[in-house]
């Protein structure tokens, strides 16, 4: 056996190419949250691959897209910095687009300011013909020297497998930064906020979710009469507008209700034990464009 190999990808790709199920597809857990909605990563999530003979720290970073408030700049920021820290890139790329688009293209120039080993994954090829996959390889390849070109389905776990061979040939010998048991750097507080914002995404229509985000305010351990250990969590849910307010509740307070009845059952699943969760929805108009809100919550530490 040879010598045990360590170190960091960054992976990044344009607003909905599927990075984050690509991510979770990796680790075999739930470590990002997915949606079909765009700008569903706000931050970068360290993911850990634990292999007999190597660890692989992921980072997925946030989608590139045109972004002209506070937190989309920051976003963009946050991704394009991981760029230059990490051991290889994995580039991740929609197969059903038609050409490299305007992002890809961006995301190709940073690449090559870097000069990092760089892996291109083509997503989505359950969606497309063969002899359409020839041609985007033959369209990249011109684009930029690749240590490997990939094609997968993030969705159905097609491929995933040959990512972790060609980036396990692009790691350096070291050490495990992390126990055996360890999936991700994100605090279970983190985890919370994101499962529940990932419901509000899912449940709400096109222009509210955006200008939400969530904030656990209590995260505590407790027992039940019985002895048995559970979780009672706080938080609330940040809107921009007075209207979406309404629109998060819902009538009677239906809406709230079954984002935390969805969030809930999906916490106790990752945390294997039961959760008590009571959420608010309050209003920070302009919260996307705050210094210290962003700041805080959204940007590189």
């Amino acid at each position: 056996m040879g010598k045990f190999k360590s170190g960091f990808v960054s992976l990044i790709g344009k607003t909905n190419s599927g990075k984050s199920t690509l991510l979770n597809s990796l680790v075999g857990e739930k470590v990002a949250i997915t949606t079909y909605k765009t700008q569903t990563t706000r931050t970068a999530i360290k993911a850990i691959i634990n292999r007999e003979s190597s660890q692989i720290i992921v980072t997925d970073t946030p989608g590139i897209h045109k972004g002209k408030t506070k937190l989309s700049k920051t976003m963009i920021d946050t991704a394009y910095t991981m760029i230059g820290e990490v051991d290889c890139v994995l580039f991740l790329i929609d197969g059903t687009e038609k050409e490299i688009s305007k992002e890809n293209d961006e995301i190709l120039d940073k690449i090559r300011l870097a000069k990092k080993p760089t892996i291109l994954v083509i997503n989505k090829i359950d969606l497309i013909p063969k002899e359409k996959i020839l041609e985007i390889i033959d369209t990249y390849r011109k684009e930029y020297d690749f240590k490997a070109i990939i094609p997968i389905s993030a969705l159905k776990n097609d491929g995933t497998e040959e990512i972790i061979k060609e980036i396990e040939k692009l790691l350096p010998e070291g050490p495990k930064y992390y126990d055996d048991e360890e999936y991700t750097d994100q605090s279970m507080r983190t985890m919370a906020e994101e499962v529940i914002r990932e419901k509000a995404l899912k449940l709400l229509n096109e222009e509210v979710p955006h200008g939400i985000f969530v904030e656990v305010q209590k995260f505590e351990t407790k027992e039940t009469s019985k002895g048995l250990p559970f979780y009672n969590i706080e938080a609330n849910i940040y809107c921009v507008r007075e209207s979406h307010k309404g629109i998060i509740i819902g009538k009677g307070g239906e809406m709230l209700k079954k984002i935390s009845t969805f969030a809930r059952k999906d916490l106790e699943k990752m945390f294997d034990c039961k959760v008590n969760l009571r959420t608010w929805v309050k209003v920070k108009e302009d919260w996307t464009n705050s210094d210290s809100i962003v700041n805080q919550k959204f940007k590189l530490k």
